[in-house]
């Protein structure tokens, strides 16, 4: 059985958004657990926090509490709100994912506001476009970073030689400076290994070029732009490169048929944040140092990313403080990213040994390097409450297009209508 990886997850949780909450929630419950003064409880995600670091935390404040890290499977957000909205027993600390920080901020009010416990002090170590991510319009801050989701092009450095093409990571990203390169490059590699194809589905490019810029599908006005020219220069791009038949047409949502085509080398590149490092050594760990990370036209997006967060209602939030700071010092960010690929929020944990040591997976490449550069290039885009729903119809109108059940014209035609549908919704301008 293949491993979930992060994306799948993310993606099985989005879906599930917008469906039932109680349908969702049962799905995976958390262990059952007794109640008792001494107990915090931290409910987080596969792959959402280093397993080394939560243990080192459960010892360091051993003295003050029985700090229980909670493992949720499967659809974690839906399971949270049904644990927030139960009233009892309230965790101390709860994980929040990247991707879902936008639909949680107008719940501000279930959270504690950190400013109330000292975050200010803190700020200045880790970048600020984080924070602004999971920050109120009244200013209440709701999350503490736990990583960032920096991007760059994960590529088979073997496969790009087979075919000819730069396979050094700054030959590489000499070569292949712009989507158009990268559109390029995919031809020549696919002519010379018929066999291989560029990326996994359109998807991909779709979305990470579409997070580079500096809008989404509804404006700060709560105006809906879904169908102006941001939208259309990505959904063009990511049409090229099924029309040039360089997708291997694998949806997100088939996360076996993804390992597979990893492992057996049929796919020569994945776009995606520091964490799909993660995924690509838990489902295809036999390509161990045939993968190279390069800067090229991927890089300057934040794609995902989380936050630690204290319910309000909590029994002591102060406590909770002291654990998350811990947990998330520069220096226990740089232990996540060599356990779990998880990309520090703390620019001073860029330059510790942790980050600075040579992979073994990826060749013995040094990939602090692309992911930091990549990290300084990103920016905070302003994302809305109903974005994410209004992508994922998008998302679907694209797979349209490349499993070849409708016209690139036409869907793009049927993805606006339903992003604005769906926007009018949920109260979109």
């Amino acid at each position: 059985m293949q491993p979930v990886s992060r994306r799948r997850a993310l993606l099985l949780g989005l879906t599930c958004v917008a469906g039932s909450l109680t349908a969702c929630a049962g799905q995976n419950p958390v262990a059952d657990s007794t109640a008792g003064d001494d107990r915090t409880r931290l409910l987080y995600w596969p792959g959402g926090l280093s397993t080394g670091v939560l243990n080192a935390a459960t010892t360091q404040f051993a003295d003050r509490t029985d700090l229980r890290p909670e493992l949720i499977d499967g659809i974690y957000r839906d399971r949270l709100l049904e644990i927030l909205g139960a009233g009892t027993d309230i965790p101390g600390i709860v994980g929040i994912r990247g991707e879902e920080i936008a639909s949680l901020v107008p719940r501000a009010d279930l959270f504690v506001d950190l400013h109330s416990l000292g975050v200010d002090r803190l700020m200045g170590d880790y970048v600020p476009w984080k924070w602004q991510q999971a920050a109120s319009p009244d200013n209440r801050q709701i999350g503490f970073p736990i990583d960032t989701g920096p991007t760059a092009t994960f590529y088979r450095a073997d496969l790009f030689k087979k075919a000819g093409l730069p396979s050094e990571p700054g030959r590489m990203a000499a070569a292949v400076r712009t989507w158009k390169d990268y559109i390029a490059s995919g031809v020549e590699l696919v002519k010379e290994l018929p066999k291989v194809k560029l990326v996994r589905n359109g998807t991909e490019l779709y979305t990470i070029v579409l997070w580079q810029g500096t809008q989404r599908y509804i404006d700060e006005t709560n105006h809906f732009i879904g169908g102006e020219a941001h939208i259309r220069a990505a959904w063009d791009l990511s049409v090229e490169l099924i029309r040039k038949d360089l997708a291997a047409g694998i949806t997100a949502e088939d996360g076996e048929g993804w390992g597979e085509a990893l492992a057996e080398g049929t796919i020569a590149t994945a776009l995606g944040a520091a964490w799909l490092g993660y995924d690509l050594k838990s489902l295809a760990p036999k390509t161990s140092g045939k993968w190279r990370v390069a800067a090229g036209p991927a890089i300057g997006a934040n794609y995902g990313g989380s936050f630690l967060a204290i319910p309000e209602g909590s029994a002591d939030p102060q406590l909770s403080f002291d654990v998350i700071k811990w947990i998330l010092t520069p220096e226990n960010q740089a232990k996540a990213f060599a356990d779990a690929a998880l990309f520090p929020a703390a620019t001073a944990a860029f330059e510790m040994p942790a980050l600075q040591e040579p992979d073994p997976f990826f060749g013995g490449q040094r990939t602090v390097d692309v992911f930091a550069e990549s990290a300084r290039k990103a920016h905070r885009v302003y994302e809305a409450p109903a974005d994410a729903k209004i992508h994922d119809a998008y998302v679907k109108q694209l797979a349209q297009v490349e499993d070849g059940t409708k016209s690139e014209t036409q869907a793009w035609t049927d993805a606006v209508a339903e992003g604005r549908s769906i926007g009018d919704s949920l109260g979109v301008n």
